[in-house]
């Protein structure tokens, strides 16, 4: 139920400029798709460990996906939901400015929802 879901408002400049709430569940799986496949941006900055998807085509940035040891991992922005749920909770202000690049992967591989075998 959307009202249970996890929101966080990452305090990053990227996140706080596109507006993002992202959510995710680490009992779940995400799949990110896009046609055609090339307007899908695949961004990194500040560590350069993760890939941020935007779309090319509209500038919506939809999540993030990160990749390592063989495993995959992502964090969906809620808003970019087609149908938007309505109970939807306030975002819970997060700053992740002062973890390392390996405290960051344990708390994504802990948090963050595996991605489908056939996700981009």
């Amino acid at each position: 139920m959307p009202a249970e879901w996890s929101i966080r408002a990452c305090q990053c400049s990227f996140c706080r400029a596109h507006g993002a709430l992202t959510t995710s569940d680490p009992a779940g799986y995400l799949l990110f798709s896009c046609s055609p496949p090339d307007s899908l941006l695949r961004y990194r900055f500040g560590t350069g460990s993760t890939d941020f998807l935007i779309c090319r085509q509209c500038g919506v940035y939809l999540g993030a996906q990160t990749r390592r040891e063989g495993l995959r991992f992502g964090v969906l922005n809620a808003l970019t939901l087609v149908l938007l749920p309505t109970d939807l909770p306030a975002g819970v202000p997060m700053n992740y400015a002062e973890e390392s690049a390996e405290a960051r992967y344990e708390r994504r591989k802990g948090r963050w929802t595996p991605l489908a075998i056939d996700s981009v």
